[in-house]
């Protein structure tokens, strides 16, 4: 229960970082790093404003997370993240040894952490990662539903 309290929480300060996207007129995606109960590292979407397809919620918390602890490993570390990681990005989780990956809404599209497959717990990698699906899954879900919406009226 404890833990489920915890993981609402965070996941709760990753949406505040999807909104942060969502202000630039990014994907609403968000991404935070906790280790001992502190943020050490933040993202959020910034592919269109930097023009890089690589510019993640993920990848931007995971860079600031081990600028921080000036490390590349990632050991004792959870990510919140408010949309299931794509490939790149659970090959950069895998890369990181992060110890426990917490998402809210699926990605039907690219989600490779259990829907379209499971990157993040495939043992013939060297490192598994500890997995939590649908933390605030609906509102998670409702960030990119109503962005997606807007975006389509404004374009007709």
């Amino acid at each position: 229960m404890i833990r489920e309290l915890e993981d609402i929480h965070w996941m709760q300060q990753a949406m505040e970082e999807a909104r942060k996207a969502e202000q630039l007129g990014e994907v609403p995606i968000g991404a935070i790093i906790v280790k001992d109960g502190q943020i050490i590292g933040r993202g959020h979407n910034l592919r269109e404003s930097t023009h890089d397809p690589t510019a993640h919620a993920e990848l931007e918390a995971i860079r600031q997370a081990c600028s921080q602890l000036h490390a590349w490993r990632l050991l004792d570390c959870t990510l919140y993240v408010t949309l299931e990681p794509c490939p790149m990005c659970a090959g950069a989780i895998i890369q990181s040894r992060i110890k426990r990956v917490v998402y809210g809404a699926p990605d039907h599209k690219a989600g490779c952490a259990g829907t379209l497959m499971n990157l993040l717990q495939e043992p013939r990698f060297n490192h598994e990662t500890q997995l939590t699906s649908g933390v605030l899954q609906e509102e998670c879900g409702q960030l990119l539903t109503q962005f997606f919406r807007k975006l389509r009226q404004t374009r007709q």
